[in-house]
C-alpha cells in the first residue's frame, strides 16, 4: 500500500466572506486529508495486528482509531454544537490519561468494525456541523480553531500509528517512493554562524497555532554556530566506532544508568552484522545509509554525541532562530524559507516517504543563512526543558501541555517525514522523555561563537 494519502492542506486564512469559504475549505481538506491517512495506516493490516499492541510503549491500533473519532466528537459535536455524549460509556476507555498505553489492550474496547463505523458517524456529523456553522464568535470557532486543531490531532496520532507500524514485526506493509538524491549544489560549510541579538520567537498570529506555542515574544541568543545539516549516520557511527556508548565520560548519568541498564550499543533498530550496521525499517531489513539523518535516537545519546563531538546540542531558542530568523530583515517568518506552506520542493513531511532524505536535501527549504533541513526528516532534539512561553495561557485544554511542563520532558523541534504540514511549522514544539527512541527523532549540534 502505498504511504502518501495526502497533499499539503494548509493555507494563510483570508479575510472577509470569502475567507470564511476558503476557511471551511481548507478545515475540510485537512479533516479529509487526516482520515484518508488514518484509513492508510489501520486498513493495511488484518484485525488481529489492530488490536494487538506490537510494543507497551504503544496503544493497539484500534485504540488510536476510537481515540481519534472520540475527541472529535468530544471537542466539535459536543463542545462546539452543543451535542449530548453518542456513546457515553466509551469516554473512560480513550482518555489517555485514565488509562497508560501498557493498560490499554486489557479494556474493553470497541472492536476495528465497530471502532470505523464510530469514527465515521461522528466524521458525517462534524462535516454537516462546519458546513453550517459560522466560524467565528468564539476562542473555539474564530479561524476555524477547533477543526484545525482536531486535524492536527488526527494527524499527530497518525504518526504514533506509523510508529507502531515500525515496532510491528512480520512482513512489510506501507511501501512509499524513496526520496531520491539531494537536489541542486551541497550545502557551502558544514556549520552556519547565527548573529546574536533579539528575535521574536513563538507566534501570536498563526491562527491553528496550539497554545505552547504562544504568545510571540522576545528572546535574545548570544552568536552560535550550528550545524547546516542535521547529523548523519556515518557521523554517528563514528561515535559508536570510537566506544561512544563504553565511555562514561560523554554521558549524561541517567543515560549512562540507560544504556548500561538495556544493554545499548546503538540507535534503536540498528544492528551489527558480517562487519556492517543494518536497521530494520518498517519490516524490511537494510544496511545502515551513510548519509542519511541519524534517526532513532533519545535525547541522552543526541547529548553524548554532541559532547564527543566537542559541541553541544542547540537550546529551542537557537533553533527557532536558525529556523526563522531572517538577520536581513528582522523578521521571523513561518518557515525557513518565508512564509508560504510547505510543498515537496520545501521539505519532507506527510509520509510522502518512509525514511529521511540524504543529509543536504532541499536547498529551496533552507533558511536565510543557508541552514537545511529544518523543517521534516527528523525531530531534532534541543538541549531545552519542555517549559511554557511567557504569558502562556492554556488552551482549550490544560492536558495538551501545561501538564507536561517541567524538566521530565525535552523539546524536540522541526518535525519528521512522518508529521503531515498541518501540524508542522516554524514554532510547532514537540516534547517527549530524553529515554524515548521509538519516536522519529534525530538531532544537529551547535558551539557558542
Amino acid at each position: 500500500m502505498t504511504a502518501s494519502p495526502s497533499a499539503d492542506s494548509t493555507r494563510r486564512t483570508p479575510a472577509g466572506d470569502s475567507g470564511r469559504a476558503d476557511l471551511r475549505e481548507r478545515a475540510f481538506t485537512a479533516l479529509t486529508a487526516a482520515r484518508a491517512r488514518t484509513a492508510l495506516l489501520t486498513d493495511a493490516v488484518s484485525d488481529r495486528d489492530l488490536t494487538a499492541q506490537h510494543s507497551p510503549l504503544m496503544s493497539p491500533l484500534v485504540w488510536d482509531l476510537a481515540h481519534i473519532g472520540n475527541q472529535e466528537e468530544l471537542w466539535l459535536l459536543r463542545n462546539v454544537a452543543g451535542h449530548d455524549s453518542l456513546h457515553p460509556e466509551i469516554d473512560p476507555l480513550y482518555d489517555a490519561f485514565q488509562h497508560p498505553r501498557a493498560e490499554r489492550p486489557k479494556l474493553p474496547l470497541l472492536g476495528p468494525a465497530e471502532a470505523r463505523r464510530y469514527a465515521a458517524e461522528v466524521r458525517g456529523r462534524v462535516f454537516d456541523l462546519l458546513e453550517r456553522t459560522a466560524l467565528e464568535g468564539s476562542a473555539l470557532l474564530d479561524d476555524g480553531f477547533a477543526f484545525g486543531m482536531i486535524a492536527q490531532h488526527e494527524q499527530q496520532h497518525d504518526e504514533t500509528m506509523l510508529i507502531t507500524h515500525q515496532l510491528r514485526p512480520g512482513e512489510p506493509v506501507l511501501t512509499a517512493p524513496d526520496p531520491g538524491p539531494p537536489q541542486g549544489p551541497p550545502p557551502a560549510a558544514a556549520e552556519v554562524l547565527v548573529p546574536g541579538g533579539p528575535f521574536t520567537m513563538g507566534t501570536s498570529a498563526e491562527p491553528w497555532s496550539l497554545d505552547n506555542e504562544r504568545p510571540a515574544h522576545d528572546r535574545d541568543t548570544g552568536a552560535f554556530w550550528i550545524d547546516t545539516v542535521p547529523v548523519t549516520n556515518s557521523a554517528y557511527q563514528a561515535f559508536v566506532a570510537d566506544g561512544g556508548y563504553r565511555d562514561e565520560r560523554w554521558w549524561a548519568p541517567e543515560g549512562w544508568d540507560q544504556i548500561h541498564r538495556h544493554g545499548i550499543e546503538a540507535p534503536l533498530f540498528w544492528r551489527r552484522e558480517a562487519g556492517q550496521w543494518l536497521r530494520r525499517r518498517f519490516g524490511v531489513t537494510e544496511p545502515v545509509p551513510a548519509d542519511e539523518p541519524v534517526l532513532h535516537v533519545s535525547w541522552y545519546e543526541a547529548d553524548a554525541y554532541a559532547r564527543w563531538a566537542g559541541r553541544r546540542l542547540p537550546t529551542e531558542a537557537e533553533w527557532e532562530k536558525a529556523a526563522r530568523h531572517d538577520p536581513a530583515t528582522g523578521r521571523s517568518t513561518r518557515y525557513p524559507w518565508g512564509d508560504e506552506d510547505p510543498t515537496p520542493a520545501h521539505a519532507n513531511l506527510g509520509q510522502r516517504h518512509l525514511r529521511p532524505a540524504p543529509a543536504g536535501s532541499y536547498p529551496a527549504g533552507a533558511s536565510p543563512l543557508g541552514v537545511r533541513q529544518l523543517i521534516g526528516d527528523v525531530w531534532e532534539w534541543t538541549s531545552s526543558d519542555f517549559l511554557p512561553y511567557p504569558g502562556f495561557r492554556a488552551f482549550p485544554y490544560r492536558e495538551y501541555s501545561e501538564v507536561f511542563f517541567g524538566p521530565e520532558h525535552k523539546v524536540l523541534r522541526g518535525g519528521s517525514f512522518a508529521v503531515d504540514p498541518v501540524a508542522c511549522r516554524g514554532t510547532f514544539r514537540n516534547w517527549d522523555l530524553p529515554v524515548r527512541r521509538q519516536i522519529f527523532s534525530g538531532f544537529r549540534t551547535a558551539r557558542d561563537a
